[in-house]
């Protein structure tokens, strides 16, 4: 039933990496690789930004692909490797600052490294490496993988998803109700090509103003021994589903998350949608760091976020409004190396992850012809952020924003089986003050986004 509510926000995204599955069991260990699975992706990204006025505009072309092998299982037992490479092909220099701001690119040194804005070739990571065993339709999975949860999850908006490390374990052998969970160690966020540690992982990204307004000093300074996890998704008939999760991140904050989503029928086949989340988060500890300028999440530090949407659907099309209110408890923080917010007011390249006393609302129409080739979406949304020089509640020093998307898809048929074209089309323009300091403004507000993609699966 919530098949509905989660495409519009799939919607918002590109399409995940196919994940391979293991063939029918082998009677040995040999038999078990020659029965195994090849399967990849081309992709070529466009990527595009023009700012106001005189401000730094940025482009840049990426091609790449990934090739994946699974074992068929043996006893149960089977294996996954798989690693994905990437190229710059062309770009404006994503290196320097812009000489009215200094501010650096945001967006397409994204396709890259953000660690190493000069690197055009040496993008390539092993990205799975697994070893899983499976019993009736549960498994547990030990090593390099990619997971799909709330506030973990592949955002797979640029060349290559967020990779994690660790033991995961999926139950689906319980009537309507699937439990999973595991233990995470280490971490290879989107637009790098290193695995890092837990702590060291927080950081790669831009690092925002701690709450006195000073810059934040927790990159590289964090401690955690990992990240445990568990999830509970329970469907009460065709209608109704719920979704639980806890998320440890030792040493540094845990996030509680729920999530449910209703489908009451209408006459002559339309839907009504709802759906609704609530999000409570805690410091551990210090927060990463006795000291209280280099940790992530202060201490005693807590946030909480509402996240309510109803909507329409009938054939193929589907009407939705959202609304999100993180209150002024405090700052609703999620490392956005390892994923994006699950609100559902997310807007594809922008977030609201970082502020606290927000509210956004956002309202999106979606429509798919009858053999789901073509699949088109306009959004609109208005966000309201404290002052940008409120960094108690505001990390980024972001200003309130409004901001139009238009998102079309096509697959391909016939000899082009397996091509995908995607079109992306941002427009982010300013609702709060920037006191005249551009800085507030570049990459943010009163600019425009254009992605072209091109994706090849076989």
């Amino acid at each position: 039933m919530a098949g509905a509510l989660q495409a519009a926000l799939l919607f918002a995204q590109t399409t995940p990496p196919a994940t391979a599955e293991p063939k029918p069991p082998a009677s040995n260990l040999l038999e078990a690789f020659e029965k195994g699975h090849f399967h990849g992706s081309f992709r070529t990204f466009f990527m595009a930004t023009d700012n106001t006025r005189q401000l730094s505009d940025y482009h840049a072309l990426a091609a790449g692909g990934t090739l994946h092998f699974a074992s068929s299982s043996w006893h149960g037992v089977s294996f996954g490797l798989g690693g994905v490479f990437n190229y710059n092909l062309t770009s404006s220099d994503l290196g320097a600052k812009d000489s009215l701001t200094g501010a650096v690119n945001r967006y397409e040194i994204g396709l890259f490294d953000v660690q190493d804005p000069e690197n055009r070739k040496n993008l390539d990571r092993i990205e799975e490496l697994w070893l899983r065993y499976q019993w009736k339709r549960s498994r547990i999975t030990v090593g390099q993988q990619s997971l799909q949860t709330p506030f973990i999850n592949y955002q797979d908006g640029r060349m290559r998803p967020t990779a994690e490390s660790g033991a995961w374990a999926e139950i689906n052998d319980l009537k309507n109700t699937k439990i999973e969970g595991g233990y995470l160690w280490r971490i290879s966020p989107r637009s790098t090509v290193e695995w890092f540690g837990v702590g060291e992982s927080i950081g790669l990204y831009p690092k925002g103003l701690n709450p006195d307004g000073t810059g934040s000093g927790y990159p590289e300074n964090l401690e955690s021994m990992g990240i445990g996890m568990l999830g509970i998704t329970r469907h009460w008939g065709k209608r109704t589903r719920i979704q639980v999760w806890e998320q440890y991140v030792e040493n540094i904050f845990n996030t509680a998350f729920i999530q449910a989503d209703y489908t009451h029928p209408l006459k002559n086949n339309h839907k009504l949608l709802i759906g609704l989340q609530m999000t409570h988060q805690d410091a551990l500890a210090h927060g990463g760091n006795e000291d209280v300028s280099k940790t992530y999440f202060q201490k005693g530090g807590q946030s909480n976020v509402l996240s309510a949407q109803t909507g329409w659907q009938h054939g193929n099309w589907q009407a939705l409004a959202a609304y999100t209110r993180i209150t002024a408890d405090g700052r609703f923080l999620s490392p956005r190396e390892w994923g994006r917010e699950p609100f559902f007011t997310f807007m594809p390249r922008e977030r609201v992850e970082g502020s606290g006393d927000s509210h956004s609302i956002t309202g999106r129409l979606n429509w798919q012809n009858k053999n789901k080739k073509l699949r088109l979406e306009g959004a609109y949304g208005h966000f309201y952020l404290p002052d940008v020089k409120k960094a108690a509640l505001n990390k980024y020093a972001f200003p309130s924003y409004q901001q139009i998307n238009l998102d079309a898809r096509y697959a391909f048929g016939g000899m082009f089986e397996g091509l995908r074209v995607h079109f992306l089309y941002v427009w982010k323009g300013r609702l709060g003050e920037v006191y005249g300091n551009d800085k507030y403004v570049i990459n943010r507000v009163d600019m425009t986004h254009f992605n072209l993609i091109f994706n090849y699966t076989y």
